[in-house]
């Protein structure tokens, strides 16, 4: 049914290396148990691989198959929770296999394509609109103390914004709330519906405060800021629209700024740690 491309999952380990080599398997069987015809190319991101198809009554969806971490097992809660609200809408679900059926959005017009001033009225519009208490079952906002990851890379990192990110980290998730969080709300994930102009997908649900989840909308379209005054405009547009508390957006930004510049420089994703860098530098500037 279908054909998984030879280099999906390759960074993900063995066990999803086995996990790939099911999914044909899966495909059909979820296309049995819902109802489902294929109805177009397979897709794939870095953790899931989606298909579109037509369910019995003609009705377009996609199957989406995700291996599952921590980060993509609590998606389907989070999509039901939402329920729609400027979310792609869940039809159906299998926690165990990870196998989701979604509303047909267009994949191929993201809010990649539309003038950053739209760009952030939409996604600032969902940071305000998303706003629902975490139930129990949701993991919460966790931060760990980056020094140790600093020393073992050979300090890329100045110690200066590792000792301040580890005091940031060590306050808020002390006094975070309790409210839904996409942490990885960026404009890839925000693709054409016909609900609604634009519908958010993927998310990665988590407990905590709303401000949280600022940062990859300003490492994302990272190319088009203009220095630290573009970037410095576009966290108060977003905290402005998104009604947010600017100082903890600004002290939450500032600790994943300096977490995402170690990955990235472990990762040898050197471009990307120096957008974290330069988001670090500028919002750790007294004044802000």
């Amino acid at each position: 049914m279908i054909t998984v491309p030879a280099d999906f999952a390759v960074d993900l380990g063995e066990e999803a290396l086995a996990w790939r080599e099911t999914l044909p398997a899966l495909a059909t069987k979820f296309c049995a148990r819902w109802g489902l015809a294929p109805d177009g190319d397979l897709l794939n991101g870095y953790v899931a691989v989606v298909l579109p198809v037509r369910r019995a009554d003609g009705h377009p969806a996609v199957l989406k198959l995700t291996w599952l971490d921590t980060e993509t097992r609590q998606e389907p809660l989070a999509l039901k929770a939402w329920d729609g609200n400027g979310v792609v809408r869940l039809l159906e679900n299998d926690d165990e296999h990870g196998a989701l059926l979604l509303e047909r959005l267009d994949h191929t017009r993201s809010l990649l394509d539309t003038s950053m001033e739209e760009a952030l009225e939409v996604t600032g519009g969902l940071l305000r609109r998303l706003r629902l208490p975490a139930g129990p079952e949701f993991r919460r906002v966790e931060v760990e103390g980056l020094a140790e990851e600093n020393a073992a890379l050979g300090e890329p990192v100045p110690d200066r914004f590792v000792r301040l990110a580890d005091e940031l980290g060590r306050e808020l998730a002390a006094s975070a709330g309790d409210t839904l969080v996409n942490e990885d709300l960026h404009y890839a994930n925000v693709l054409r519906g016909d609900r609604e102009p634009w519908l958010m997908i993927d998310p990665k649900p988590l407990g905590g405060d709303r401000e949280f989840g600022v940062i990859p909308l300003l490492w994302n379209r990272a190319r088009e800021l203009d220095g630290a005054k573009g970037l410095l405009d576009r966290f108060a547009a977003l905290c402005d629209i998104g009604e947010l508390d600017v100082e903890r957006a600004r002290r939450w930004t500032v600790y994943r700024a300096v977490d995402n510049w170690l990955w990235c420089t472990d990762a040898e994703r050197f471009e990307a740690a120096a957008v974290c860098e330069a988001v670090a530098r500028t919002l750790s500037a007294k004044g802000v």
